[in-house]
């Protein structure tokens, strides 16, 4: 596993070892504990040995999306991503026997801005910054889906954890009786538990499912209605609106796609596959966050 010390990482190194599994870390720094393992995707540098006789290989790998988007960090957030799954795909190739599974994370921001559409793992990607990261990333692991590995790609909605994300974020304020919707509040938010997040790499992991998959609550939001739910949920009033150009002027282009860009993704492919979800709708969630 990449980007094991990640949000999502250590709740489900947690989950996997819990069924019995034994799990690999992949450090970047000096390997330190016998489940560590290092090396440099940047340089293109892993150690073939690493991954043999690995059952499955899982890539939360990525740079922060929570920064300024200067042209550096733009280029940061897109080889974070594109680096470490091509190098993953192209060794997970050459093993003998290969990997039977290919998981990576990614977003639901592969569809762009796209108002009140219905989108599933059918819809075409969109425009914007994230949505080419997403779409390239995805396209790096085709060494590993040409090989006959069973690549998944998630594209995951806002996970909801107090510990991590967006949710983190956004607790002092609404604490505080600052939050409020975000631009006219009208923006779709697709969203997920962590705990859902969890179960749903798990599920993938022991099932047959492959290709891209919408990582998200059968219930999406708009920001008005998180807003609302959230003051709810703290017990707080949720009416202090964050202007659209303030958001721009505050975080630029990042502002731009992460907060006023819109998707209403469903997970059509998971629900097929028989999954269900333990937060499905924003109340239960948010209440599962906050009890973490």
């Amino acid at each position: 596993m990449s980007g094991a010390s990640g949000l999502i990482g250590p709740a489900l190194v947690s989950a996997l070892r819990a069924e019995g599994h034994e799990v690999i870390r992949l450090v970047r720094r000096h390997a330190e504990g016998a489940d560590e393992r290092g090396w440099d995707p940047a340089s293109g540098v892993l150690d073939s040995a690493h991954l043999e006789g690995a059952d499955a290989i899982v890539n939360l790998s990525g740079a922060n999306l929570d920064q300024r988007w200067t042209e550096r960090a733009k280029r940061e957030i897109l080889e974070s991503r594109t680096m470490t799954t091509a190098l993953l795909a192209a060794t997970a190739a050459e093993l003998q026997p290969r990997p039977s599974a290919f998981v990576c994370a990614g977003g639901a921001g592969v569809y762009g801005n796209r108002g009140d559409e219905i989108l599933t793992e059918e819809s075409e990607p969109g425009g914007g910054f994230l949505a080419e990261v997403m779409r390239e990333t995805e396209a790096a692991a085709a060494p590993a889906r040409e090989a006959g590995i069973r690549v998944v790609n998630f594209r995951q909605g806002i996970v909801l954890s107090r510990h991590g994300g967006a949710l983190k974020r956004m607790l002092p304020f609404f604490r505080f009786g600052l939050g409020g919707p975000v631009g006219g509040g009208g923006q779709w938010w697709s969203w997920v538990s962590l705990a859902d997040v969890v179960s749903a790499y798990q599920l993938v992991l022991a099932s047959e499912v492959a290709g891209p998959i919408n990582l998200a609550a059968p219930n999406p939001v708009t920001s008005r209605q998180f807003a609302k739910a959230l003051g709810t949920a703290l017990r707080r009033p949720a009416l202090m609106p964050a202007p659209a150009f303030a958001v721009r002027l505050l975080f630029g282009e990042k502002g731009e796609e992460v907060l006023l860009f819109g998707q209403r993704a469903l997970p059509a492919r998971l629900v097929d596959a028989g999954f269900e979800f333990s937060a499905p709708t924003i109340d239960v969630a948010l209440e599962q966050a906050l009890a973490e």
